[in-house]
């Protein structure tokens, strides 16, 4: 009774500033106990590549039950974010099912691009928040070596004849061309902080700073040439490059001509595949449980804009969502973009006046891969760890999405 009095009391009195809105504690919160990802491997060639995805949800769900040590039963919804696969409701609920889950738990996919995981996670926390299940997970996974986001057709002639409904089937490539052209974001801006992209991860990885956001996975892998199957551990990020260099990335040829000569494929997001999940509840479910609080989830938001430069969404969505928790950049302490381009990561960091210092810390997409469906989550999980090791407390999440928009996230970090 005493702690229900306080979350009135704490909900009805105005807050001094927006922080310490968002860092108040309340019974009601929803709150994140468990964030983990899979290594991020290479499409076609890397650890995953015979690995499908109904065989990343399974994977990951079991390493969810079994760090979690959560009764399985108590998990009332599952929500994975996935682009590529209109079959992945069915993977989910099956794999769910394999993994440990009872028939009395209850899954779903959803697809809004590359922000599809942050959405997942949102369509958890807003389920919780209003109170029609107590607890859920939230995933992203996406294997790019099965397929990716192309239009296999046209639109119908009546859509195309509105422009805007023409610009949506522009390849992501050619957008990533219209963002450079546009905001006159040079093949050299862009290759330098690609550049500081790859040394970040490398720094990251060496010094064991992914080591508490990766699950080992287990799965087996075939040998193109001779046809052998062994099982290995996954334990590592394999599309981090080391050793790249500014000049090194300066020698690589254009991937999107003819749209443009400034983007490839040292300075773009890496084909990947990999899963991430989210474990949410609420904050007095958690405390009952004995379940580690690990982050508060504060809320998300989405925005559009013009789909020929869709890159540049998170400067857009970002404003929005600190404008609706009365906060600026100054309150944020950690930052995770997504580099799907590094012509929009580029305009993101200097339209918004970002410090870079807390931009990416362990580098982004461009160095670790981007699986479609999975970023959304991923980034959470990595953002937190981050928040973990500095000791920082406010963590903001955006990505682009494909035919114009932007998503981003707010997340306060309890494990100081």
């Amino acid at each position: 009774m005493t702690e229900r009095l306080k979350s009135i009391v704490a909900q009805i009195s105005p807050s001094t500033s927006g922080l310490s809105a968002i860092t108040t504690k309340n019974p009601d919160d929803v709150v994140i106990t468990l964030a983990i990802r899979t290594p991020l491997t290479k499409a076609h060639k890397g650890g995953f590549k015979d690995t499908t995805l109904d065989g990343l949800l399974v994977k990951t769900l079991k390493q969810v039950v079994a760090q979690s040590k959560l009764d399985p039963a108590v998990v009332e919804d599952i929500c994975c974010g996935n682009v590529s696969d209109a079959k992945a409701a069915y993977y989910v609920r099956a794999a769910m099912l394999a993994a440990g889950f009872p028939n009395t738990t209850s899954g779903s996919s959803l697809n809004r691009f590359c922000s599809s995981g942050l959405k997942a996670v949102q369509d958890i926390a807003n389920q919780i928040a209003v109170g029609a299940i107590e607890c859920g997970v939230a995933m992203g996974a996406e294997s790019m070596t099965a397929g990716g986001d192309r239009l296999e057709r046209p639109f119908i002639d009546e859509i195309l004849e509105n422009p805007e409904s023409r610009d949506c089937m522009q390849p992501m490539g050619q957008t990533s061309e219209n963002v450079g052209k546009d905001f006159n974001i040079s093949r050299e801006r862009q290759d330098r902080y690609a550049a500081e992209s790859y040394r970040r991860a490398e720094v990251a990885q060496k010094a064991g700073w992914f080591d508490d956001e990766i699950a080992p996975i287990k799965t087996t892998i075939k040998d193109p040439k001779t046809g052998e199957e062994k099982e290995v551990i996954l334990t590592k990020d394999e599309g981090i490059r080391a050793g790249t260099t500014f000049e090194s990335l300066q020698k690589v040829k254009p991937a999107f001509l003819p749209h443009g000569d400034r983007s490839h494929a040292g300075n773009s997001s890496q084909l990947t595949d990999g899963a991430a999940a989210i474990l949410l509840m609420k904050r007095s479910k958690a405390e009952a449980l004995g379940q580690p609080i690990l982050a508060k989830y504060v809320g998300a938001t989405v925005a559009g804009l013009p789909p020929r430069i869709m890159g540049i969404g998170p400067s857009v969505a970002i404003p929005k969502l600190l404008n609706q928790f009365k906060l600026t950049l100054d309150d944020v302490d950690l930052i995770e973009l997504n580099e799907a381009f590094a012509s929009m990561a580029v305009y993101c960091l200097e339209t918004l006046k970002i410090d870079h210092n807390k931009l990416n810390v362990r580098g982004g997409a461009i160095a670790l891969g981007h699986p479609l469906g999975c970023t959304g989550a991923r980034q959470i999980v990595t953002g937190l760890s981050e928040c973990r090791r500095q000791k920082k407390k406010v963590l903001l999440t955006s990505m682009c999405i494909g035919t114009g928009m932007g998503m981003a996230g707010l997340f306060v970090n309890e494990q100081l």
